[in-house]
């Protein structure tokens, strides 16, 4: 702990030599502690400015810090200088490919600058990690310094940031080695030196490089960088470098201070100190990027305090003629001082959920942890937590959400949002991570740890990573299964009537994305055609499967029957449902605006059965009589010969064909759909779509739409005799109006719209015309006369001549109110009786007159 009040602050931080870190004081530097050379003070007692106290410091002087690491600046360049080093000092340049492998570092492998303290973080894990496994194995290991622990602070004055650990260290040569060579891996060696031994060990599997490529993340944000490191083989030496293509190494001056274990200090770039000189920005890149590291990390926090001081007595030799009570209270005299206290706070508190055993993990910690994932947006509604073993090792768990919120239905979700949290040894690589599922799954909320990436990794390097294509297939796979599992949730013994199926509120949320998946899916599309919901003529408007419908099926039934449009109550009232349900035969009733992408992408059908919509021209049933049909079809044919012709020849090419139906039951006609044309729901998506065909809209309309006429309805057999009497042309205009009449009638029912408005509001007319029976169309005259206004009535009763008005002889002046009692007036024989002989009422009240 440290604290120093205001009014010294200035001369302790120009005065003061730096304190050790093992101190607990939290300062950069791990040199041994010095008596600090006191600032004179003025005549006020305030201290006088450094420069105008400070003598020149003689390096012998025993008040001398040689390795003060808080830098001094050349305030003309603006540049730090470094503190010196030792005697032994030498000079070594970076391996051959430093300079290229630097450039890629700084200004290509990382994006975020963030990244240097999840690296280092990293580094300084591992080096814990292993001096812990040799401790189990040499009990002598750890020595004097027990603890294993991770230590951040940071100087806004001096400008640094210092990372220590009390991990492994290294030597001189393990300096050269793995500081001076990019991308040395430390780790690798210990692996396989220790390999005959405990190859098997989670400790050695889960190891990374000491130092590597990600060491060098530092330069993101430094000038300079040191190193001090001592390890239980050697003394403490100390590394210097600011990646220009040289570094330097010697004996650390101050000696023996860190005990075991590595210290880095980062003197920044002045365009970075704003960034990263502060508790919130270095506690917020610790929580994001390394909140489930194994090993404590500590943060050096400060916070203010009020004390009381005593004031300064001057006791001189005055003070033996004052009264010794009066010295006394001067003595106990105190004042108030704000002073600024400085410890490490723990930042990291949780273990990391994913790694711990699936037993210990209660559903309420489950849960919450999700609120942590979603930012507290939605809630856990399943989940899978499991180990993948094998040729590839990691942890994960799943999540499916409680439902859609409106951030997963933007646009820009894919890109900005969906993905899974990736951890590399519980390091966080990303929080999006969109490679490891597919587009159809950007609802799914997750983690995945693996153990077999490296760690200086970025998202561009890991996509198309054949480790990322592993783990992202057993996503997908364990996502399935959790679906799967839902779906076959039964329905608990003491549930009512209005109980829901938990996998029907999923599929209300989320059933866009399944089906989706089951069209660009094809390894998966059967998995998930069983996993697909539908609404059907036989389910009372509730959600069914596929294997439902299978297990209701005829038995002389091979295909699954479907009608699409765009509502529920279009579908339901579809004309081409009728000999379906004259049939009893069960529809699918789809209104997705996926349902026909999807269904014209499952080629195979579903349990060997073929897909086959209603609507489409040529439809037959298998329990047709196919003679008795093609019989009863020629028949038709020739009967309605003419009206076939007739309505070829008016309709044109908005039409491809005009034929007699056998489907049909009760609607005098339908518009159904070529073998190979579009459906109307399908063209009303392309119209609705940005990309949809070049071509234009008509084309499509007049090679898909095909007219059926019902021969048994009065409408088509009435139309028939107007035709066929029509030989002197003098119902022209009747028969072309209802032939039109027919169309947009048809079209409107089959979900196409009017394609030429004016000339429909003109048909109307015409038929309403005929109906009202208008012989002429020609308007009336406009009226030009107009009669006289009636007075309007007064609010006040009006009596004529005949009617005398019943208060005419009624004197108000002459009542004398004064002598009435109203209290005494018995109100239940009030009776208005009839005219008096004056015209006045006959008003009795309690039988006397008025």
């Amino acid at each position: 702990m440290r604290f120093t009040s205001f009014s010294l602050a200035l001369p302790l931080l120009l005065g003061l030599a730096v304190l050790p870190n093992e101190n607990g004081n939290g300062f950069v530097s791990a040199g041994p502690p010095k008596r600090p050379r006191m600032p004179e003070l003025d005549e006020d007692g305030h201290p006088l400015p450094f420069d105008e106290t400070e003598e020149d410091m003689d390096e012998d002087d025993d008040d001398f810090d040689p390795y003060d690491v808080v830098p001094d600046k050349d305030e003309k360049d603006d540049v730090v200088i470094m503190p010196e080093m030792g005697a032994d000092k030498t000079e070594h340049k970076f391996d051959a490919d430093v300079g290229r492998v630097m450039d890629i570092v700084v200004n290509s492998l990382y994006q975020n600058k963030d990244v240097f303290l999840r690296e280092l973080i990293s580094n300084a894990s591992d080096a814990l990690d292993k001096i812990r496994f040799a401790s189990l194995t040499d009990k002598e290991a750890l020595g004097e310094t027990t603890d294993m622990d991770i230590k951040i602070s940071f100087d806004k004055d001096a400008g640094t940031i210092t990372i220590r650990d009390t991990g492994v260290g290294m030597t001189r040569e393990e300096m050269i080695t793995n500081l001076g060579t990019v991308a040395k891996s430390g780790t690798k060696s210990f692996v396989n030196a220790a390999s005959g031994e405990s190859s098997s060990s989670d400790d050695l599997a889960n190891q990374i490089g000491q130092f590597g490529v990600g060491f060098y993340s530092v330069f993101l944000v430094s000038q300079k960088v040191q190193v001090a490191s001592k390890s239980n083989d050697g003394e403490q030496y100390v590394w210097q470098s600011d990646a220009k293509g040289n570094f330097s190494t010697s004996k650390d001056p101050r000696g023996s201070t860190l005990g075991r274990g590595s210290e880095i200090v980062l003197f920044l770039k002045n365009a970075d100190k704003d960034d990263f000189l502060s508790e919130y920005a270095l506690e917020r890149i610790i929580k994001r990027y390394s909140e489930f590291i194994t090993f404590p990390i500590f943060l050096e926090k400060s916070r203010t305090e009020k004390i009381e001081i005593p004031i300064d007595v001057d006791l001189d030799s005055e003070a033996d003629e004052e009264d010794p009570d009066e010295i006394n209270d001067k003595k106990a005299k105190t004042k108030t001082e704000t002073i600024t206290i400085k410890d490490f706070e723990r930042v990291n508190h949780d273990k990391a959920i994913w790694a711990r055993d699936k037993s210990d993990i209660t559903d309420e910690a489950y849960k919450q942890f999700y609120q942590t994932l979603s930012k507290g947006q939605n809630e856990a509604y399943r989940w899978i937590h499991f180990d993948a073993e094998g040729s590839i090792n990691f942890k994960s768990i799943l999540y499916l959400p409680s439902r859609i919120t409106p951030e997963m239905q933007q646009p820009t979700y894919d890109t900005e949002e969906a993905g899974l949290k990736l951890y590399v040894r519980n390091v966080l690589i990303s929080d999006k991570f969109n490679e490891l599922l597919p587009r159809w799954m950007n609802f799914i909320k997750g983690v995945v740890d693996s153990d077999d990436l490296k760690l200086n990794v970025n998202r561009e390097t890991l996509q198309g990573n054949k480790i990322i294509t592993s783990i992202g297939k057993k996503c997908q796979k364990k996502v399935l299964e959790l679906m799967k599992k839902l779906a076959a949730e039964k329905k608990p013994e003491d549930a009512d009537d209005d109980w829901v199926h938990p996998y029907d509120t999923f599929w209300e949320n989320f059933g866009q994305h399944v089906k989706m998946g089951a069209q660009e899916d094809h390894m998966a599309q059967k998995k998930l055609m069983k996993l697909v919901r539908f609404r059907s003529t036989k389910s009372d408007g509730k959600l069914m499967s596929l294997e439902d419908y299978v297990g209701r099926k005829k038995d002389f039934q091979d295909k699954i029957y479907f009608v699409a449009g765009l509502t529920m109550e279009e579908v339901e009232n579809s004309p081409f449902l009728e000999k379906a349900k004259k049939k009893d035969l069960e529809v699918l009733l789809l209104t997705d605006p996926v349902d026909e992408y999807l269904i014209n992408s499952v080629h195979e059908g579903f349990d060997d059965m073929k897909f086959a919509i209603l609507t489409k021209e040529g439809l037959k049933f298998p329990d047709d009589d196919e003679d008795e049909m093609d019989r009863r079809s020629s028949v038709y044919r020739k009967m309605y010969k003419k009206l076939v012709s007739y309505l070829k020849k008016t309709y044109g090419k908005k039409v491809a064909k005009v034929t007699i139906s056998s489907v049909l039951e009760e609607s005098p006609a339908a518009f159904s759909t070529a073998m190979y044309g579009e459906t109307p729901t399908m063209l009303r998506i392309q119209r609705a779509q940005a990309f949809h065909s070049g071509a234009p809209e008509a084309t499509y309309r007049a090679s898909s739409k095909v007219l059926e006429l019902n021969p048994r309805h009065p409408f088509i057999t009435k139309f028939l005799e107007i035709i066929e009497s029509n030989e002197d042309g003098s119902k022209d205009d009747l028969a072309r109006d209802t032939a039109w009449a027919l169309y947009d009638s048809c079209g409107l029912q089959s979900g196409y719209e009017i394609e030429d408005v004016e000339a429909y509001s003109s048909r109307m007319n015409r038929i309403m015309q005929r109906i009202l029976q208008v012989d002429s169309m020609e308007l009336d005259e406009e009226i030009t006369e107009f009669p006289e206004e009636e007075e309007e009535e007064d609010d006040e009763m009006d009596f004529d001549e005949d009617t005398p008005n019943p208060m005419d002889g009624f004197d108000m002046d002459g009542l004398d109110m004064d002598g009435l009692d109203m209290d005494g007036i018995d109100m239940s024989n009030f009776d208005m009786g009839d005219m008096g002989d004056d015209g006045g009422p006959e008003i009795t009240l309690g039988g006397d007159e008025l």
